[in-house]
């Protein structure tokens, strides 16, 4: 599924090319954001610059990932307008499966590749970095790509019920861009609204604490129990919203 949808991305490959470029591009943008803004300040919120690119190059690999891997959510509202959802549930693979799952976008590998660079540029950069944080550190990558599968099957069940995936979508990309930088720099009631009611911080800027140390173990076990309550729940609603399904031909 993966290469039929690769064929279609490459069909144009200028568009292709330019469409990678532009992702370079903005990101190479924001990278000298923070760079501008720590020669500055010299630190934010008390993290130094590499602590910085750290937290955001975890959270623009956890955004690639999930987009990389969850890509087919955003053509859902296609296949419920046109009827094809109705062709899915007729085939014996899992639907839910098929509609997370059921096509991979090729050309978010560049900015993968490039996240995960910079990622081992940042531990070579960290005095802190330790063998144990840095298991710790993917073990609450993991855990964030859980969180950021628990909402897009929010947002399938909610497509199910509504027809509208797209707004939901952009909903849930704009709060997650909240996390690019460390959510320390909000202050409370918003931090712990985005920490722990809307999961960001626990999705993003978990991981980058934890390697630099800043991490308990208790909150380590609570963003455990957060992602799998969040998946259990939004499992709960997806089965809840498909009961309620009644075919485009209705």
């Amino acid at each position: 599924m993966t290469t039929m949808v690769s064929q279609n991305a490459f069909a144009s490959r200028f568009g292709a090319i330019l469409f990678i470029i532009g992702k370079l591009i903005r990101f190479s943008f924001f990278m000298f954001f923070l760079l501008v803004i720590t020669s500055r300040t010299q630190a934010i919120v008390g993290y130094t610059i590499w602590e910085v690119i750290l937290f955001y190059i975890t959270f623009n690999l956890v955004d690639s990932l999930a987009q990389f891997f969850l890509r087919e959510v955003y053509r859902f509202r296609s296949y419920v307008i046109r009827g094809d959802f109705d062709y899915f549930l007729t085939k014996p693979m899992p639907v839910l499966f098929r509609l997370l799952f059921g096509g991979s976008d090729a050309l978010d590998i560049p900015i993968l590749l490039l996240s995960i660079i910079f990622i081992f540029i940042s531990f070579t950069h960290l005095s802190s970095i330790t063998f144990l944080s840095i298991l710790i550190y993917f073990a609450l990558l993991i855990n964030g790509l859980i969180i950021a599968l628990s909402f897009h099957i929010f947002v399938l069940s909610i497509g199910i019920l509504t027809s509208e995936v797209d707004n939901t979508l952009w909903l849930y990309r704009d709060l997650t861009q909240m996390g690019r930088f460390p959510v320390d720099i909000y202050q409370n009631p918003l931090r712990s609204i985005i920490t722990f009611v809307i999961p960001v911080g626990i999705m993003v800027t978990f991981p980058a604490k934890a390697a630099i140390g800043l991490l308990s173990p208790n909150l380590i076990l609570i963003s455990i129990f957060v992602s799998i309550t969040l998946l259990y729940l939004n499992l709960k609603f997806w089965n809840f919203s498909l009961k309620r399904y009644s075919s485009a031909s209705s």
